[in-house]
């Protein structure tokens, strides 16, 4: 009981409280004194009615308001203690049904105020995406979520670590990776390449090569012993060797200079429709597309491969914790750039609000959904605790004045009531 009386005592008890208490008292006095004045009047008219007649009328409508007086106190203090400390039945209702209304508010409050609808209409006035991106805009609220998220990410890292997902990350990839089809990927990769004739700066790069491997000294001497072996002593006599392989070596860079220089030169064509021609048997040959197969298992198969992604996550780890304990953080700046630039966006885009508002309506309206009933059963239970002279002091402090006035308004009825009945009874005396 003292939880709950110190639960409710902050609120029963401040500046407003107090005002609403005196006010109470004050209309509990007045009430009391205009009953207590009709007894005196309904005495004071009954001693004098034989002197004057008169004062019957005053007399009814003071007894009549006497009673009704009494009833009405009887009711309002009924609601909240036993009348005198009588036990008398039906009365302390509020303290008896303590239990009951604590379950009906619960219920009340679940079903009218917890409803899908109007759970739905009441979200859909905020403007959360608003709020989101306003939070966000501000640079310094978003260098504080950066830091908060700089810091959480080496722990993450370490619990990816133990938890052996980066292993089963690491498999589900290659797998994954086995599993598309090599040869149409690279064939679309080489069409894409093609498109723009952007193939041809690779033939260019391939001149080039050809250019510089035929100026390389050592190249030449090769090329040069080749020939001399090939030809016939008496040719090797007279130097045709180095004759031959200069007439070469002229004609094959005139050459080159002539396909770089003509972007339409026959080679070129040539080699459009040889790599035409390579991309087609790469998309529909079933001979390259298992030769294709054969190359990537073999690739994935290596151990390397899976040592090279080890090594990278490792990298990534090291960079990352060292990066956190920077003073200058390159990854915390980028986010809070990143935070800011986010929340720009999303101010300037009223079709992504609109959507985060929708996903936030119904995400919060399943969860209310979901937790109304304990809801309910919470605000039940916490009436439920509530000390019985508090809360019922609670009550009637916030409505205890206007059933006072329940006692006024009982006294002149009942004194109107009883003054017509006074005179219909002498009326009827009368005929």
């Amino acid at each position: 009981m003292s939880q709950s009386v110190s639960s409710v005592a902050p609120a029963a008890f401040d500046s407003e409280a107090g005002a609403k208490l005196s006010a109470l008292r004050r209309t509990k006095f007045l009430a009391t004194a205009a009953l207590v004045l009709c007894v005196v009047v309904f005495a004071m008219a009954k001693s004098f009615e034989s002197t004057y007649p008169w004062l019957g009328f005053v007399a009814a409508f003071a007894e009549a308001a006497t009673i009704g007086g009494l009833a009405d106190w009887y009711a309002v203090v009924a609601l909240f203690k036993r009348p005198l400390g009588l036990p008398i039945p039906h009365t302390a209702i509020i303290p008896a049904n303590q239990s009951r209304i604590a379950d009906n508010l619960g219920r009340f409050i679940e079903v009218n105020f917890l409803a899908p609808e109007p759970v739905r209409e009441k979200l859909a006035d905020v403007d959360f995406a608003a709020l989101v991106a306003d939070w966000l805009a501000d640079a310094e609220r978003a260098a504080g979520l950066s830091r908060f998220v700089v810091r959480l990410v080496p722990q993450t890292l370490a619990a990816i670590e133990q938890s052996g997902l980066r292993g089963f990350v690491t498999s589900r990839m290659l797998e994954q990776i086995d599993k598309v089809p090599l040869a149409p990927l690279a064939a679309e990769l080489l069409s894409a390449l093609t498109d723009d004739r952007r193939h041809q700066k690779l033939f260019d790069e391939f001149t080039r090569v050809i250019g510089r491997f035929l100026n390389d000294e050592e190249a030449l001497a090769t090329m040069r012993e080749k020939i001399r072996e090939e030809l016939p002593s008496l040719f090797n006599l007279f130097r045709a060797d180095a004759y031959l392989l200069k007439k070469i070596v002229a004609s094959a860079g005139s050459l080159l200079d002539e396909v770089r220089a003509d972007p339409d030169h026959p080679m070129r064509a040539e080699f459009d429709r040889f790599a035409h021609s390579f991309i087609e048997r790469l998309r529909t040959s079933k001979q390259y597309a298992k030769r294709a197969e054969k190359l990537k298992r073999d690739f994935l198969a290596r151990p390397e491969v899976k040592a090279l992604a080890g090594d990278m996550w490792q990298s990534l780890s090291v960079f990352i914790e060292q990066d956190a304990r920077a003073e200058n953080s390159i990854v915390r700046e980028h986010l809070a750039n990143m935070f800011v630039e986010v929340g720009r966006h999303l101010a300037g885009d009223p079709q992504i609000r609109a959507d985060m508002n929708q996903g936030f309506v119904v995400a919060l309206s399943s969860f209310v959904e979901s937790q109304k009933s304990g809801v309910s059963t919470f605000i039940a239970d916490q009436v439920k605790r509530w000390d019985l002279a508090q809360l019922t002091r609670l009550i009637e402090m916030n409505i205890g004045r206007d059933l006072q006035y329940i006692r006024f308004n009982g006294m002149i009825i009942g004194g109107l009531a009883g003054l017509v009945l006074y005179t219909a009874e002498l009326l009827f005396l009368a005929g």
